[in-house]
């Protein structure tokens, strides 16, 4: 019989800042949104990121791995080691019920250990998904502003 014991971290996309555009050369509302919708195509094409789109790994999450250890496993280990130690000594039945009790604890402490690996490993992978995104959204925005900027407008 196995288990999956797996954990689902739902994080939350960066939301980066729009740039606040100003007109410097008295650009009418309809010339901005055309030339906001130019730059926002061009800073697309430029960089291969859209800012419309929601954001997606870059990587797979790392997997998971089929249970090892465990407390129930590793007692049944303990036991049959301790029925074999406790028969050469004279009482099998005292021998298996420490090997047991051994085998228990060692097995929960490496089922333990492989969950905190696993967790540990989780979270790499979203610190550097969400790190690619931040590179990728800024290098959109300075592609962006240098676009609008080379049209007559101050971006902040």
């Amino acid at each position: 019989m196995s288990f999956f014991v797996g954990i689902l971290i739902v994080v939350p996309p960066v939301f980066a800042q729009d740039p606040i555009i100003y007109p410097n050369k008295g650009q009418s509302a309809e010339q901005q949104e055309k030339d906001k919708y130019e730059c926002y195509n061009w800073a697309k094409g430029q960089t291969g990121f859209d800012p419309m789109q929601a954001p997606t790994a870059t990587a797979p999450p790392p997997g998971q791995q089929a249970p090892q250890g465990g407390v129930v496993k590793g007692a049944a280990g303990g036991a049959l080691a301790g029925l074999a130690v406790g028969a050469i000594a004279g009482d099998a039945g005292k021998g298996a019920a420490i090997g047991a009790l051994s085998g228990g604890l060692f097995g929960g402490m490496r089922r333990h250990d492989q969950v905190q690996q696993e967790q540990q490993a989780q979270r790499q992978w979203e610190q550097q998904q969400s790190s690619n995104y931040a590179y990728q959204r800024n290098s959109y925005n300075r592609a962006y502003s240098a676009c609008l900027e080379g049209r007559g407008y101050t971006v902040k």
